[in-house]
């Protein structure tokens, strides 16, 4: 039988009462905190004074924080691993850590950390240095906001596309000659696609069939070339696809699946000779020269273009 939840009963493996650990399983199931009303409705076999000494106790172990929201006051569960690295940290520190946390990989805007702290600018910025020396917390620029948006996310998090920019920007600098690369590298993989269907002297709805591909493919092909310093999302390859239909460079169109797919046009006019070769679209054309390591002697594009040649 079930004890009554009155009674405490030390727990010896999580070193917790059997009160303690029901009020911690109650706040699992409501991640963005409870109420006190909540937590008086919950315990009720417990009067106010063992509520209080419960919540304490929690609280003094780093095993619960408290949050502002509006009116309420928000009780909110810490993980194990923030429980300890707390420790020793004041309450300020475990409420706008716990602020911090809400937020996610996305990150919370300092103006929206100090409305629900409620501290004053400089006491915040005392809490916030500290949470960020211990390696908790760290700060980050959004450049959804020019880069001048100021973020806070826990430290062990990677941030979210849609706040540092993803993989076309390095730092604040949208990286233009990385992106053009990218660009050339699609469209010439959708113009070897038509090339090819082409040869096979077929009708046009077949040929439309074998030249038009989805976006994964034209991402796996990006992948296998090994010019991208990181693995695209399926958002940025969207997006060079996109660059190249609005520059009248690529149909889109969509499939019996209802997926979006995409071919290359055919040049009114004759490709110039130089496109034709390596150099027209070599990812690191810039940096070959006589002299080093990228160099015609040594360059395998070259060489694998002549062998089709012969």
């Amino acid at each position: 039988m079930e004890p009554a939840i009155g009674k405490s009963k030390p727990n010896s493996g999580a070193e917790l009462t059997e009160n303690e650990q029901k009020f911690i399983e109650f706040i699992k199931k409501k991640p963005k905190g409870v109420t006190m009303s909540e937590i008086s409705q919950e315990f009720s076999d417990l009067e106010k004074k063992e509520q209080a000494i419960l919540i304490n106790k929690l609280s003094s172990t780093s095993r619960i924080t408290f949050v502002t929201r509006g009116k309420n006051q928000l009780i909110l569960l810490n993980n194990a691993v923030v429980g300890s690295s707390l420790k020793g940290s004041d309450n300020e520190e475990k409420v706008v850590y716990a602020i911090i946390q809400q937020g996610g990989n996305k990150g919370v805007w300092v103006r929206d950390i100090r409305k629900q702290c409620q501290l004053y600018d400089t006491k915040l910025d005392k809490v916030l240095k500290s949470l960020d020396s211990k390696k908790l917390i760290k700060e980050i620029k959004s450049i959804a906001a020019g880069g001048k948006k100021k973020l806070y996310m826990l430290y062990n998090l990677e941030p979210h596309r849609s706040v540092t920019g993803g993989a076309f920007y390095q730092g604040r600098d949208f990286e233009t000659e990385y992106v053009d690369i990218l660009t050339q590298q699609s469209h010439l993989f959708l113009s070897k696609k038509r090339e090819e269907a082409e040869k096979l002297d077929i009708g046009p709805l077949a040929l439309r069939k074998m030249s038009y591909v989805s976006h994964k493919e034209v991402a796996k092909y990006i992948s296998d070339l090994n010019v991208s310093k990181v693995e695209l999302s399926e958002v940025e390859v969207i997006s060079l696809l996109n660059s190249l239909y609005y520059d009248g460079k690529v149909d889109r169109s969509v499939n019996g699946n209802g997926d979006i797919i995409y071919g290359a046009i055919p040049y009114l006019t004759p490709t110039p000779g130089l496109m034709k070769t390596p150099c027209g679209f070599c990812p690191v054309r810039r940096n070959c020269n006589d002299l080093g390591d990228v160099t015609p002697l040594k360059c395998s594009y070259f060489n694998e273009w002549l062998d089709m040649g012969s």
